[in-house]
């Protein structure tokens, strides 16, 4: 109930700045707490072992809950898996969507947008509703992210601008659906047989973060292929950008 509270204190505390209708100032926080990014790998995630962690498919594809420790979890949610677990078997999680989930997450136990969705995710594999690696809908897709010390237009740039993008994406196929800067990016990747959706974050004025999801994958073998992939080349970016701003 206090957290129900604090979300309505928020809630009406941005009707009185913008004018908004109750529904309306409660869909945009929901929205921005749960906007349009990928499935994540946090930042502080440890890094991944070259040989598979326990929990980990043969294919290299690490379950959320050994990616992310129970003390981690904690320190930013409040709770570990297992605590988390009962709340959402209480609520009957299994029988509702990924976005529901989240969004529960996100308004009823003020859990930040990023994190509600790494829970959702652990939840979901761990109750049988996706295999690592695979979405909810039954397709499999592979994640990668990065903070990278400069400005969110910057790092959405890198991206949305052919020959910045060539300089740490070279003889990649990379055709733009939509850009809408510096928020998100979307591209057929190829032959236009998978996808990317990209989003960014800003994190303070002079770091910004971008979590990449490549979609329509054929499996769990190719999802672990261009989870590997993109760790690389998202610290080939990271090192573009960061060396350039120096």
């Amino acid at each position: 109930m206090t957290r129900d509270r604090s979300f309505k204190t928020r809630v009406r505390a941005r009707m009185d700045k913008t004018g908004e209708s109750y529904t309306t100032a409660r869909r945009q926080l929901v929205a921005r707490s749960t906007a349009a990014e990928p499935e994540p790998e946090p930042a502080a995630a440890p890094p991944e072992p070259s040989k598979p962690a326990p929990g980990a498919t043969s294919s290299g594809t690490a379950v959320q809950t050994e990616r992310i420790s129970d003390a981690l979890l904690r320190e930013r949610t409040g709770r570990g898996w297992d605590e988390w677990f009962v709340l959402l078997d209480a609520w009957d999680a299994t029988g509702r969507t990924h976005t529901e989930i989240a969004r529960w997450l996100v308004t009823t136990h003020e859990v930040p947008g990023w994190w509600a969705q790494t829970l959702t995710v652990g939840y979901e594999q761990t109750r049988g509703l996706r295999a690592p690696g695979q979405r909810r809908g039954g397709g499999f897709s592979a994640a990668g992210s990065r903070t990278v010390a400069v400005p969110v237009r910057r790092l959405f740039d890198a991206f949305a601008d052919d020959a910045l993008r060539r300089r740490w994406l070279p003889d990649a196929e990379v055709r733009v659906r939509t850009a809408t800067a510096p928020r998100t990016f979307r591209a057929d990747w190829g032959d236009g047989s998978t996808r990317l959706v990209v989003g960014f974050a800003a994190v303070g004025e002079t770091k910004s973060r971008v979590s990449v999801q490549h979609e329509k994958l054929t499996g769990a073998e190719q999802a672990a292929e261009l989870k590997a992939y993109w760790r690389d080349r998202l610290a080939a970016l990271k090192h573009l950008l960061e060396g350039a701003g120096r």
